[in-house]
């Protein structure tokens, strides 16, 4: 099968599972060959043999059924870099960049700072701050050793060796120590919503936070505050529809400064709030 012939095959397959479906095509054949996007365009009449046509068929169906392209191809964009992923981690979304861009109008360039992500996953958020800061150092937990392995393969090859990567729930296995700001994308999404059908392929523990999805956020309330400098920042991301109950939380676990900031959709995304005195960050 000729190359263009074998792309508009797979666009046609791939209209009901994708809303590229052509980009991801020639992605996904791209890779099979082990050529970029360019050879597809200007080699059309190359042919597949069988052992290559039997490769593509087997992503094609994969993304077919609706697994993401992120775990097709082990890798994802965030924050202009290219990060490992793997069905033990959540696919870094475009909204968390407001998580990271906060964090970095906080700190200061020149600042040595002690920074701490829960619930790092992938370790995009930490990895993508220790880049940008690279005088400060970053602590990374999660309760996955899967995905904490891919965390660490992401420090490795892009972080500066400022990023240490820690088994754990929550905030336990950093008991004791103190942090200038903490970030957290935890789980936010309600037991029975209905989203979730779409989300099949992603870690089920990284999603869902009780009845609510609040349950998550409950346990970063109440145990981030004894692990933060006088006046230093908390960042958590949550649903559009949760600011004001994340709100409500901090408030009643004697969090001051609570502001909502708005992803780049004018959705809330991320709430901040402080122990003591220094004013949250401008709105962005």
């Amino acid at each position: 099968m000729r190359l263009d012939a074998a792309i508009a095959a797979a666009t046609e397959r791939l209209r009901d599972a994708s809303e590229s479906p052509r980009l991801d095509a020639e992605i996904l054949l791209g890779r099979t060959i082990n050529m970029p996007r360019s050879y597809l365009f200007a080699h059309p009449e190359d042919e597949l043999d069988e052992l290559t046509l039997a490769r593509f068929e087997d992503v094609l169906a994969r993304r077919e059924a609706g697994m993401p392209m992120a775990y097709i191809m082990g890798i994802r964009e965030f924050w202009s870099r290219e990060f490992a992923v793997s069905p033990a981690t959540l696919v870094p979304r475009p909204e968390t960049e407001i998580l990271v861009n906060l964090a970095l109008c906080e700190i200061p360039r020149d600042a040595a700072w002690e920074v701490l992500d829960l619930g790092t996953g992938s370790g995009a958020i930490a990895v993508s701050i220790a880049c940008e800061r690279p005088l400060c150092q970053v602590t990374a937990v999660d309760n996955s050793e899967e995905a904490l392995a891919v965390a660490r393969e992401n420090a490795r090859a892009l972080a500066r060796g400022n990023v240490t990567c820690e088994l754990g729930n929550w905030a336990e296995p950093v008991q004791g120590r103190t942090f200038d700001v903490i970030v957290s994308n935890p789980p936010y999404v309600r037991r029975d919503d209905e989203h979730l059908a779409g989300l099949r392929y992603e870690p089920q523990a990284a999603l869902v936070a009780g009845e609510d999805g609040l349950d998550a956020i409950r346990v970063l309330a109440a145990a981030c505050g004894e692990l933060l400098v006088d006046g230093g920042l908390l960042l958590v991301e949550h649903g559009a529809v949760q600011a004001a109950a994340v709100a409500d939380l901090l408030g009643e676990h004697g969090w001051t400064d609570v502001a909502c900031h708005s992803d780049l959709a004018g959705l809330p995304r991320v709430t901040a709030a402080r122990r003591g005195g220094k004013q949250a960050p401008p709105e962005k």
